[in-house]
């Protein structure tokens, strides 16, 4: 089932339970024996009402990260995830503008920067570019970097790593760091354990 059947399924049932009336519940007696039971009671007043609302998106919300945890879990179980991550330090020396990643000889992202995002990986951020399934074995990541390097230069440059896929989750970080001795960009993949 995809992500938006899961999610379709859940919220129409959250919608079908929210229409009941008040009176339903799990431990009440159906409408009809319940009027002949009990007195009628008077409707809910605004206050209850909000409550029930605020109750139900709140349910809502939780559910809606339940399904994503499973949603993960399934598709891309530890036995068979790799996931790839860029991280860049100060960057003086380099200004990304592209990145594309090819596993084992087939091109599985191509992604753009925006300078915001760009700002985001000098202050120390890291972007997962990349997850996906591999079978164990040894695999090939092959990343190409496009940006503008020193002298405002256009700059394409590539690093590659050839690993081995176990039974556990495999991280690739893929480093872009300033070589002050150089005054060269320098390209790195870390493969972490």
């Amino acid at each position: 089932m995809s992500r938006i059947d899961c999610r379709a399924l859940a919220l129409g049932f959250l919608m079908a339970v929210a229409a009941l009336p008040a009176a339903w519940s799990v431990d009440a007696p159906p409408p009809a024996a319940a009027a002949a039971s009990a007195p009628a009671e008077a409707a809910p007043g605004p206050a209850g009402l909000d409550e029930r609302i605020q109750t139900l998106k709140s349910d809502i919300i939780q559910l809606n990260r339940d399904l994503l945890v499973l949603e993960e879990e399934l598709l891309f179980p530890a036995s068979t995830q790799v996931a790839v991550f860029v991280s860049m330090d100060v960057g003086k020396l380099f200004a990304l503008d592209s990145l594309q990643l090819k596993l084992d000889d087939k091109v599985v992202a191509n992604y753009l920067y925006t300078p915001a995002e760009v700002q985001a990986l000098h202050r120390g951020g890291v972007q997962r570019v990349y997850l996906g399934n591999l079978k164990t074995g040894e695999h090939e990541l092959v990343a190409f970097f496009t940006g503008v390097g020193p002298h405002e230069r256009d700059y394409r440059r590539g690093a590659t790593v050839k690993f081995e896929k176990g039974s556990d989750a495999k991280y690739i970080e893929l480093r872009i760091k300033d070589s002050t001795g150089k005054l060269q960009p320098e390209f790195d993949v870390k493969v972490w354990q």
